[in-house]
């Protein structure tokens, strides 16, 4: 991604913090070790300007980095890591929530998949968190360097299905060592970055229950 100027705008810890000068926004999501940070400078062409930390789930804010003046690309939390405090999971699970409620800027997130690995629980809770706010979303699998091709091959398959994505759902697969399928993350960011604003919809559960009245 071509970007001339980037710096981290805002760090918030709740709904108090966001931004309200409506600039688009493109999240990057996923659990903890997935590979958020990596992959963000290798997005944004910008060694170090997403910490990564050896210690998963040292992150517990949301980060919003503004790119050219324009766009926000927005880090989330990684979520999930065992050796968290309870209280900590849960305010980290109330963050991610009060930001997707209300979110009229926001143009696409990007869910991260380790695809080493079968998507667990809380990536299908992540998934699910999206489907219910009708948040356009992309499939990311990660560290695509680390596996065979039959591997991948196994997860494009598999993981939409293990998340229970739409069918509609875009799959890519990267890598941030290598550079793998960064190209193609990038054109899927850009051209959601100046896509028209989203309409304000009604979550699914809520319209499926009126409808089963």
């Amino acid at each position: 991604m071509k970007v001339n100027d980037v710096r981290l705008a805002w760090v918030a810890a709740g709904p108090a913090q966001f931004p309200r000068d409506s600039r688009p926004e493109v999240c990057v999501l996923g659990r903890s070790n997935v590979g958020k940070s990596s992959l963000i400078n290798r997005l944004i062409n910008r060694k170090g300007m997403a910490r990564v930390s050896n210690t998963p789930g040292r992150t517990r804010e949301i980060h919003f980095y503004l790119l050219d003046d324009r766009f926000y690309l927005v880090d989330l939390p990684g979520f999930g890591y065992a050796k968290v405090p309870e209280a900590v999971r849960k305010s980290w699970g109330t963050l991610m929530e009060s930001y997707f409620a209300d979110r009229g800027p926001l143009r696409l997130a990007v869910q991260l998949v380790d695809v080493r690995h079968d998507p667990t629980d809380l990536d299908r809770t992540l998934a699910d968190m999206l489907v219910l706010r009708r948040i356009p979303t992309v499939l990311c699998l990660t560290k695509s360097d680390k596996v065979s091709n039959n591997q991948i091959n196994l997860m494009i398959q598999r993981a939409p299905q293990v998340l229970d994505l739409p069918p509609q759902t875009p799959v890519l697969v990267t890598s941030a060592m290598s550079g793998v399928g960064m190209r193609e993350l990038s054109k899927v960011v850009v051209d959601a970055f100046v896509s028209p604003p989203r309409k304000p919809q009604r979550p699914v559960e809520i319209e499926a229950e009126e409808e089963g009245r």
